[in-house]
């Protein structure tokens, strides 16, 4: 089952402004950064966040599981997720602890 766009939406809208959380269409569901950071997925409308001790810590009573057959477990939220404040603060404590992406090289001129 597909996630709804409403979902998504709702999502990235709880979250706080200075996050500038954003989505793209990955695979027939949607993938979350947040600062250009890779942190989550939202598949059949429920939101999976990578797992990080320090998004564990923070949790307390974590929930995993992989957010599709064959995926490494992820942190799934559910219960909070109407709740823009602790929502954010999670964003937040897992993009600080998932490693900096490097700048992609282009692909050039072929």
């Amino acid at each position: 089952m597909a996630s709804d766009l409403a979902f998504v939406e709702f999502v990235v809208d709880q979250l706080d402004e200075d996050l500038s959380a954003t989505w793209k269409r990955m695979f027939g569901e949607f993938g979350l950064y947040a600062d250009g950071t890779f942190f989550g997925v939202i598949c059949d409308n429920r939101l999976f966040v990578k797992p990080t001790e320090a998004g564990r810590a923070f949790i307390v009573d974590v929930v995993e599981a992989p957010p599709y057959p064959g995926a490494r477990p992820s942190l799934l939220i559910e219960h909070r997720i109407d709740d823009p404040g602790w929502l954010s603060e999670l964003v937040r404590i897992t993009v600080e602890a998932l490693p900096k992406q490097r700048p992609r090289k282009g692909r050039g001129k072929r």
